[in-house]
């Protein structure tokens, strides 16, 4: 309890800090929320949604959830080396020859930022996860963390448009949250909330103007898509999160 208490503590010490990191890496951006009501705003919570804006879908979450929330993340953010490697392939990708001299100008402030965030992340309780290998240890903790009524983010996807899937901004949801609500409700008698939401804008270079929408749907429970067998629970609400993504998603666009 002491640990866990001591990594909330951290967060709330760094808050500021991490305001800041936010601003810079939002900068030009404009964000627009739609369901703001639906944020669950204590309790053990799940946020989940799509995952194509790299750091930029964390940092807009920050902005809008004012409440201790705690997230998994590739484990290369822990290690500067890698970090940077990830920073300068991000402005590569998108902003193609003219990334490569602007992360080259950039260089002095993006490597404060870089040491900031290896060195105050994992403090505050931040869950590394190795993509390549089995995730097993990652929801141990998450389901420590949610057992003492935290929020976690855990969104879908790999940080970036999936151009050759169908729908390219939604990529297919893993298995993690429906796992982690199905063991703390039959194990623990705790009803986790799953709280669904859709990015658009966060695809954007950094500092690129533009606008960030958010739509945030009404919190989901697996105790509504229970079964009899695990297997066929999991599998039934993880359909059930990814396609209320996909539908806030949607809305998104069209409107």
């Amino acid at each position: 309890m002491k640990k866990m208490l001591n990594a909330e503590a951290e967060l709330r010490k760094i808050r500021p800090q991490i305001e800041k990191l936010c601003d810079f890496l939002l900068l030009g951006k404009k964000i627009e929320v739609k369901g703001k009501k639906n944020i669950v705003t204590e309790g053990p919570n799940i946020i989940v949604g799509n995952h194509c804006g790299t750091f930029k879908d964390g940092a807009t979450i920050f902005k809008i959830v004012h409440r201790p929330i705690f997230f998994t993340a590739n484990k290369m953010i822990f290690n500067k080396d890698e970090l940077s490697a990830l920073v300068t392939e991000h402005f590569q990708l998108h902003l193609k020859s003219f990334g490569y001299f602007l992360n080259l100008a950039l260089h002095p402030i993006i490597s404060r930022l870089i040491n900031f965030v290896t060195s105050s992340l994992p403090k505050a309780g931040t869950i590394p996860v190795d993509l390549t290998r089995r995730k097993k240890l990652a929801i141990e903790k998450c389901q420590e963390y949610l057992k003492k009524g935290r929020a976690i983010i855990a969104l879908q996807g790999n940080g970036k448009i999936a151009k050759n899937d169908p729908n390219p901004y939604v990529s297919p949801f893993r298995k993690g949250p429906s796992i982690l609500s199905y063991n703390l409700f039959t194990e623990e008698n705790i009803p986790v909330a799953i709280t669904p939401l859709a990015f658009f804008g966060t695809q954007s270079p950094v500092f690129i103007p533009g606008k960030i929408k958010v739509n945030i749907g009404e919190p989901m429970y697996i105790m509504d898509y229970m079964s009899n067998d695990f297997a066929a629970s999991v599998e039934k609400f993880r359909a059930a999160m990814e396609r209320r993504v996909r539908d806030l998603f949607m809305e998104l666009i069209r409107a």
